[in-house]
């Protein structure tokens, strides 16, 4: 385990990124763009937070900024980083996402590529040549065993969920331990708080289908606050009991509420799910300076993308402000 960090390691950095937090994409400036005339136009705001201009109001275009910038982002701040394993927290899912692309598009004997996505740990195309030549010896330990068994069941199976249950656990298995290694509490709480809002989603969606506690237990994955067993035993209209007294509560409710065949849409459920996770994440503007404000300006940086993708592929689809709104998570500023 690498050694306990001192905040007094990261007073340049913090103040550097009280800085940059200055042109992330604030509520004025997603207004801005949600209400613009077109969405050339509405793209132009983001120059204001440091992105170049969107080369075509295309969706492919989009994907090209903000992989881009994700990459710049992990390359400009992972010289001050003292630790690497506070930016691989937040860079390994990029690579989870892309092995389950590589598993299933060798199951469905289709190129995929192009769904790929840069900001992880190991580069995608390298990632995608060393996956077809079976050696992913490059990659962590973890990783590997879950992209090997991933292939293999889904080889056998041929049900590509099965392959999600073990590359989703694998992740928050790398997640709990790259937070515990980090030597932050603070990240090792994000940690927690991320995994008890997948079983919550989980949970909610196992009960909209009427699955069981059989197939919950496939699902859900060790490390949050509320014991799995007790949330793979509990009906749906429990859950707001289950989560009560943990951030989640709110969610728990609203989520416990839609838990059964054609509940209603889920979107203020998720909703309330990703603005628990932001809640936790703005406790670091509170901090003057230490690991915490690092860990809050990438995952604001994160939320910054999400948001981006919601307001301009919106516009793109020509939906209108409300619905586009509708769909915002909360800010970090």
């Amino acid at each position: 385990m690498s050694k306990r960090i001192k905040d007094t390691d990261y007073m340049y950095l913090s103040a550097r990124i009280r800085v940059l937090e200055n042109r992330l994409l604030t509520t004025e400036r997603m207004e801005r763009m949600i209400d613009a005339r077109d969405t050339a136009e509405a793209a132009k705001v983001l120059t204001e937070c440091g992105y170049p201009e969107l080369a075509a109001a295309t969706p492919s275009a989009l994907e090209e900024l903000l992989a881009k910038a994700q990459a710049d982002l992990f390359a400009d701040l992972g010289g001050s980083v003292k630790n690497p394993a506070l930016l691989d927290v937040f860079r390994c899912k990029y690579d989870y996402h892309n092995a389950k692309v590589l598993v299933k598009a060798e199951a469905l004997k289709l190129d995929q590529d192009r769904l790929l996505l840069g900001g992880g740990r190991c580069d995608p195309e390298q990632l995608a040549e060393d996956f077809r030549r079976e050696d992913l010896s490059a990659c962590p330990d973890t990783f590997q065993a879950a992209v090997a068994h991933a292939r293999e069941v889904l080889g056998s199976s041929g049900d590509p969920q099965q392959a999600d249950f073990i590359l989703d656990r694998a992740y928050y298995e790398e997640l709990t331990a790259l937070a515990k290694e980090s030597g932050s509490a603070f990240l090792e709480g994000y940690a927690k708080t991320a995994i008890d809002g997948a079983n919550l989603r989980a949970a909610v969606r196992a009960a909209r289908l009427d699955k069981g506690p059989q197939f919950l237990r496939q699902v859900l994955v060790p490390g949050g606050t509320v014991d799995t067993d007790a949330i793979a035993n509990a009906t749906g209209d429990q859950l707001g009991g289950l989560f009560k007294g943990t951030a989640y509560a709110s969610a728990a409710d609203a989520g416990a509420a839609l838990a059964k065949p054609d509940g209603g849409s889920l979107t203020d459920f998720e909703r309330l799910c990703d603005d628990t996770v932001m809640a936790y994440l703005a406790k670091a503007r509170s901090v003057p300076f230490g690991v915490e404000p690092v860990i809050g300006y990438l995952y604001a940086r994160e939320a910054e993308a999400t948001a981006i993708r919601i307001i301009l592929a919106g516009r793109m689809a020509g939906l209108d402000g409300a619905t586009i709104r509708q769909r915002l998570r909360r800010g970090y500023c």
